[in-house]
């Protein structure tokens, strides 16, 4: 059993300015900066294990972290004491201590995406690195009808991106709508077990092609049993993808169950 302490944060960020959240040697990333912080925080070097790998660009609103270390230092200190550190991009929500068997990834039940899409004539210096700018005009029942597909048990071989590392391409869908929302917002909301490289926003890229008349809903349908990925549509761009939410066995995140299987336009 090892004897250090297993500490769970929960975390915001913007990531505009990274590299995604996996350290890398030529360039900044969200989980390079928070360890680099507890190691001015507490004396010792971390490793932290994220619930998953988010890509350049991609923002999250509950993502979760764990990392396990000797310092006795109080619950509070990695609250406050991190949040001073870190970059105004970067916050640490909540911090708690975890049973020592807790693992941020692989303890992990399922997650929760949202993509968002700007749908107006004009685009919008102020979201520029928060959505997709599209000014086309998306038929959102034919969105609805495409979404309605996902939920279930399926190969997403179609719908990852290249040099994926995943060796099993199956996942399953729990939920998947389309909502939209006054001032020409678009959203798209997705929970599954788990998430290919590239799952969300090339699901994303190819039911905008079915939005904008260039696809039917059924294609769908059609890229999940043949697993072709040059039939897709493109990636949607990074900037527009959140990850919202993971749930455990007793929750972390912001929600204290996982919604009710749906594919529709809300």
């Amino acid at each position: 059993m090892d004897p250090r302490r297993n500490i769970r944060l929960l975390l915001e960020y913007n990531g505009t300015r990274y590299r995604g959240w996996q350290r890398q040697a030529d360039a900044a990333t969200i989980q390079q900066t928070i360890e680099e912080a507890l190691e001015r925080l507490t004396g010792e070097s971390v490793a932290l294990i994220g619930s998953g790998r988010t890509d350049a660009g991609v923002h999250a609103l509950g993502q979760v972290a764990s990392f396990r270390l000797k310092s006795t230092i109080p619950l509070k200190a990695f609250h406050d004491g991190l949040n001073s550190m870190l970059p105004p991009d970067i916050a640490v929500l909540s911090a708690t201590e975890a049973p020592p068997e807790f693992h941020a990834r692989k303890s992990a039940l399922h997650k929760t995406y949202e993509y968002r899409i700007l749908k107006r004539r004009t685009r919008s210096p102020l979201y520029h690195h928060y959505a997709w700018w599209i000014a086309l005009h998306l038929d959102l029942e034919a969105l609805a009808a495409a979404a309605a597909f996902l939920p279930g048990e399926h190969d997403f071989t179609a719908f990852r991106a290249s040099g994926s590392d995943n060796k099993n391409p199956v996942r399953e869908v729990l939920a998947a709508a389309w909502r939209e929302e006054p001032g020409g917002w678009l959203s798209f909301t997705i929970t599954a077990t788990g998430f290919l490289r590239g799952m969300v926003r090339s699901l994303v890229g190819t039911m905008v092609e079915v939005g904008k008349g260039k696809a039917q809903p059924d294609r769908l349908a059609e890229l999940l049993a043949s697993g072709a990925r040059h039939l897709a549509g493109p990636t949607a761009p990074p900037q527009g993808l959140y990850l919202v939410e993971v749930y455990y066995e007793k929750m972390v995140g912001r929600a204290s169950r996982p919604p009710s299987q749906k594919a529709t336009l809300e």
